[in-house]
């Protein structure tokens, strides 16, 4: 069962992968913003992977989050998120982003649950032309 106060927590040292310049969201060699966006999706989707049903999933719908400070090539960065509102299938997290000199990224983030089959049945849906 999915209740509010979830907590999750995810750290990686940043690689060259993950900068601006290799991404395509900037030309300088620090944390891209696209990447700590994902740090954030993963860890919130990881912290509620134990609460959910078999078959179940979750999908990221909305991101609102602020990249506040840049991090070098080399340092490590961490999210930590708590799930705060639980309606029906959304989710929604608040989360915070740091690497080893402060915070650099703060925000929200929603996630739906979703029944897994029925999703990717849907999608094969529209890949042939469905509606």
């Amino acid at each position: 069962m999915i209740e509010i106060g979830i907590k999750g927590h995810k750290e990686q040292t940043v690689t060259q992968e993950m900068s601006a310049a290799r991404v395509g969201s900037g030309l300088v060699d620090v944390f891209a913003t696209p990447m700590l966006v994902a740090l954030v999706e993963q860890t919130c989707y990881e912290s509620v992977l134990p609460h959910l049903d078999e078959g179940q999933g979750t999908v990221g719908t909305l991101v609102n989050v602020s990249h506040v400070s840049a991090t070098p090539i080399g340092m490590r960065v961490w999210c930590d998120s708590e799930l705060t509102e639980v309606d029906r299938r959304r989710l929604v997290f608040s989360v915070k982003a740091y690497d080893e000199a402060g915070l650099i990224g703060e925000g929200t983030h929603e996630r739906f649950v979703i029944d897994t089959a029925k999703f990717m049945e849907k999608l094969n849906g529209k890949v042939k032309g469905e509606r």
